[in-house]
């Protein structure tokens, strides 16, 4: 394989038409360049390079060699600046995952701060809810992921930032007996018709043990795997819910919304990045903006 550096050493020489010229420019000595030039011909297994009087002109090859040495050379300094560019963050591009409630909560202040911050930076969203994103980070598919949990262990190498912890609310009929208290104790909710608004996953998994602990396994009514559709059940008085407190920023008109206690389940929200990404500007700013949003929701 040709040596691009030595590439650079033949050009050099042709542009200037001397090995001492090239020497110069080079800050070489003009020995150091003659043995770049003549280890390039073994190389190539031909001359390039002939003398006219004290200096030189390319052969055929030697021509041929250094028009492709300028377009390598050229191709080079895109290369550096668009990398200094991908450095400082102002290119590039980042893959994030996310589940449905953080993507309306909290995802669209921060992209539209990071936006303004980083308005050449590509962001690419994919919603991946139930399934667990952590996988896609680990493995390289996504440069963020926003989860609750993680369910899993985190792997040497993955760094994981707390945004938000999320509290559930009890979700009543109007007119319900519970709806007059201010806060209701888990416990409460004991012998009501539930109607569920998870699927299966760490949501799900932090609502049952939150109700294990107060010592009971809720009787599911109706099951649903959202919230506004599970509101809707509430209000129709067939059920109680349990939603978390960033899902009800836009409640049912005919639900009443109480705080619990005893325990209250509440869910943890992270970002989670590989810790060599970390080194991109651009990550570590939508990082910046989303701990700001998740800061606005506390």
């Amino acid at each position: 394989m040709l040596d691009v550096r030595r590439l650079q050493v033949l050009r050099a020489v042709v542009t200037s038409g001397s090995v001492t010229a090239a020497a110069t420019h080079l800050g070489y000595t003009p020995s150091a360049v003659s043995q770049q030039v003549a280890t390039l011909e073994r190389q190539a297994g031909v001359a390039l390079l002939e003398r006219i009087g004290r200096g030189v002109r390319p052969t055929a090859a030697g021509r041929l060699l250094t028009e492709h040495a300028e377009i390598i050379g050229r191709n080079i300094a895109e290369a550096e600046a668009a990398l200094a560019e991908l450095r400082a963050g102002r290119t590039g591009r980042l893959t994030v995952r996310y589940f449905a409630t953080a993507g309306a909560a909290l995802i669209p202040p921060a992209l539209a701060r990071f936006r303004r911050e980083h308005p050449d930076v590509r962001v690419d969203l994919k919603l991946i809810d139930p399934d667990d994103p952590l996988p896609e980070v680990e493995r390289g598919r996504a440069d963020m992921a926003i989860l609750v949990g993680p369910r899993t262990p985190v792997r040497d190498g993955i760094h994981l930032v707390h945004l938000l912890d999320d509290p559930y609310l009890a979700v009543l009929p109007h007119g319900h007996r519970l709806a007059a208290k201010a806060v209701v104790d888990l416990a409460d909710l004991a012998e009501e018709p539930w109607v569920s608004s998870e699927p299966a996953g760490p949501c799900l998994q932090t609502v049952l043990a939150s109700c294990a602990a107060a010592g009971f396994s809720p009787r599911i009514a109706v099951e649903s795997d959202d919230y506004p559709t599970a509101q809707g059940f509430v209000a129709a008085g067939l059920g109680v819910s349990v939603i978390p407190r960033i899902a009800l920023d836009s409640h049912h008109p005919e639900v009443a919304v109480r705080e619990i206690r005893n325990p209250q389940p509440v869910r943890k929200i992270h970002a989670v990045v590989r810790e060599a990404a970390l080194e991109q500007r651009a990550l570590r700013g939508l990082l910046t903006a989303l701990g700001d949003a998740a800061c606005r929701r506390r």
